[in-house]
C-alpha cells in the first residue's frame, strides 16, 4: 500500500499526538518528559497554516503513520523570520521505511516555495536514526548542547543540524 502526503487537518490530532507520545516513550526522540493531551496541542495545530508553517501528514491507507512540521525558529525575532525548525515522527510500527525520509525532503521542498532560507532540526544526541536521515538528506551538525536532557538522571546533549535551502 501507498504512502500518501498532505496537510494536516484538526481531525488528525489525536493521531499527531499518538505518534508523539510513542516518541515520549522512547526518550531518545523528544526531550518532553510526559504524554501530551490533544486539548493541550490544538492551539499548536492551529498555529501551523499551510500557507507558512504546515504540519505534513503520512498516511497508509485512512491511517496517520507519521507526520512532519515546519515552525518559526524564535518567533518574533525578526532577523530569523526566514528560518524555520523542522520536527517529525512516525509511529513506531512504520519506522524504518523510509516515510521519514519521504517527510522530511516534502517539507525541505515546501520550504522553498515559503521563502524559508535555512531550516534547523533540534534534537537528542542519543538519536541515531534522526542523525543518519538528517544527514543523508543534506542537513549537517551546526552545534552541540552537551548533557542539558536529563531523563532520570541518563543526561544526554542537543544536537543542532542545519539545511540551507535552495530557492
Amino acid at each position: 500500500m501507498r504512502v500518501k502526503f498532505r496537510i494536516a487537518q484538526p481531525t488528525d490530532l489525536p493521531s499527531i499526538v499518538e505518534i508523539y507520545n510513542q516518541a515520549v516513550a522512547l526518550k531518545r526522540a523528544t526531550a518532553e518528559l510526559t504524554p501530551v493531551s490533544a486539548e493541550s496541542k490544538r492551539e499548536w495545530l492551529a498555529g501551523h497554516t499551510p500557507g507558512n508553517y504546515p504540519v505534513f501528514v503520512a498516511e497508509k491507507g485512512n491511517v496517520v503513520v507519521g507526520w512532519c512540521s515546519l515552525s518559526p525558529y524564535r518567533r518574533g525575532r525578526m532577523a530569523l523570520r526566514y528560518t524555520a525548525e523542522i520536527s517529525y515522527y512516525i509511529h513506531q510500527d512504520f519506522r524504518r521505511m523510509g516515510i521519514g525520509s519521504q517527510l522530511v525532503a516534502l517539507a525541505m521542498e515546501q520550504s522553498r516555495t515559503r521563502g524559508i532560507k535555512t531550516l534547523i532540526a533540534i534534537l537528542l544526541d542519543v538519536n541515531l536514526g534522526s542523525i543518519r536521515l538528517l544527514e543523508k538528506l543534506g542537513f549537517r551538525k551546526w552545534g552541540e548542547l552537551p548533557g542539558v536532557a536529563d531523563f532520570d538522571g541518563n543526561e544526554c546533549g542537543h544536537l543542532y543540524y542545519g539545511f540551507r535551502v535552495q530557492s
